[in-house]
């Protein structure tokens, strides 16, 4: 079921499929904008159906609807209430318009939610391989299931992966070959980089970009007596953060630009893992300039582009 709200307050239930969406776009107009969260799965189909009939769809962040209704100081949480704060939050902000993904980017999507599946069943079994083997004396028979599903599953997520670089090689060689050309930037947060974005597509600059990735600083002061040490975000994208993290270990050491920043933040008396976030975001900004610009990586050039 998904739950609709209108702007004159007329609430209703629909069933989330075919039907549910067919009498859902009889009540629309080409003029009329459907605002929905992205909700994993569940909203995709509609945003899809719709798109595909000509109608006006934004997908936003939940993140944003909620931080919203608690401006609003709101304590009820239904799925009423829910719907008519996300058409509000329509009402009130300018929201992004929906590009419905065509067939390879669907699929890419696709792979990378279900490998984060296996990537998750792989590091539970991997922990209770290693609980097991604390127990000094193991069950030999636990112990070989466990290892059988851990081959299966790294079998699977291998085949995976060499679905999503089959995809991306086919319809996005040139972007994926220029971001390799970054030092420090590895193959598979490249092509994670152009799946999570539409190869760039999705922001209009850099900044954007960080703030979807999360590390952008968030500066914690209030009058003169209180301060905070400033943070990322952490409200982005947590897949993309956690790659271009480990890749910014390498960046440091290869990538000129990256290189700078971590010791100029370091020589002040800046932690390390302050220094090394900064190169993410030093990492992105190099991304998305060689994305846009075409041309692959000059240390004298990429440097100055914001």
């Amino acid at each position: 079921m998904f739950d609709v709200m209108n702007s004159r307050g007329d609430y209703e239930q629909l069933s989330n499929d075919l039907k549910g969406f067919k009498a859902f776009a009889k009540k629309l107009t080409k003029e009329t904008l459907v605002v929905m969260e992205a909700t994993g799965y569940y909203h995709y189909c509609l945003a899809q159906y719709l798109y595909q009939q000509g109608y006006l769809v934004s997908v936003v962040n939940p993140l944003s609807v909620k931080r919203f209704i608690q401006m609003k100081l709101s304590k009820i949480k239904t799925d009423k209430s829910d719907a008519k704060a996300i058409c509000e939050y329509g009402s009130f902000n300018e929201v992004p318009l929906y590009t419905a993904k065509d067939e390879s980017q669907a699929e890419c999507l696709q792979l990378i939610r279900l490998m984060d599946i296996y990537i998750k069943q792989s590091t539970a079994i991997k922990n209770k391989i290693h609980g097991e083997k604390t127990l000094g004396i193991p069950s030999k028979a636990v112990y070989r299931s466990l290892n059988r599903s851990l081959k299966s599953i790294k079998k699977e997520i291998g085949l995976l992966e060499d679905r999503l670089n089959t995809l991306v090689k086919d319809h996005q060689q040139e972007q994926l070959t220029l971001l390799k050309s970054i030092p420090g930037m590895g193959v598979k947060t490249a092509l994670m980089l152009i799946v999570m974005t539409d190869g760039f597509t999705k922001f209009e600059n850099s900044k954007q970009l960080c703030s979807y990735a999360g590390i952008t600083p968030t500066i914690r002061h209030s009058g003169s007596s209180v301060r905070g040490k400033s943070r990322i975000s952490k409200m982005g994208n947590q897949k993309m953060r956690n790659l271009l993290f480990l890749c910014s270990f390498s960046a440091c050491k290869y990538n000129k630009g990256c290189r700078e920043i971590y010791e100029r933040i370091v020589s002040k008396g800046k932690s390390k893992k302050l220094a090394l976030i900064a190169v993410s975001n030093k990492l992105l900004k190099q991304s998305f300039a060689i994305a846009k610009s075409g041309l692959p990586y000059d240390e004298n050039f990429v440097a100055v582009l914001k």
